[in-house]
């Protein structure tokens, strides 16, 4: 599992997928509840993928019969969701919605 760098825009999807971890999350629906752009959310979700902390699917639909796309719908997997709680304790408080309330300092980190 690789470890992607702990940036604001991923703690943010991180934040709205661990609001429901067992739940499914579409792009579009990660990225408005985020307040980030498809732009970059995407690349945000595929990093997660590669990296072994999400699983998705694309859904079975009739897109005449649903008047819309199918839609691709991303899951955490266990080892997503331990690391998930990691980069958002690194953060802090992180608020539903991807608002950040309070980051703690790291230095390390280079959080101040």
């Amino acid at each position: 599992m690789g470890t992607p760098r702990a940036t604001l825009p991923l703690a943010k999807v991180l934040d709205v997928l661990m609001g429901a971890p067992s739940h499914r999350h579409y792009g579009l629906e990660i990225a408005r509840e985020a307040g980030l752009s498809s732009g970059t959310t995407y690349p945000i979700l595929a990093r997660l993928e590669r990296d072994g902390w999400l699983t998705s699917a694309w859904e079975q639909i009739d897109p005449v019969v649903e008047g819309r796309r199918p839609r691709r719908y991303y899951r955490l997997t266990g080892q997503g969701e331990r690391a998930a709680r990691d980069v958002l304790e690194q953060f802090g408080e992180v608020g539903r919605r991807g608002r950040v309330i309070r980051r703690r300092a790291d230095p390390e980190l280079g959080i101040t």
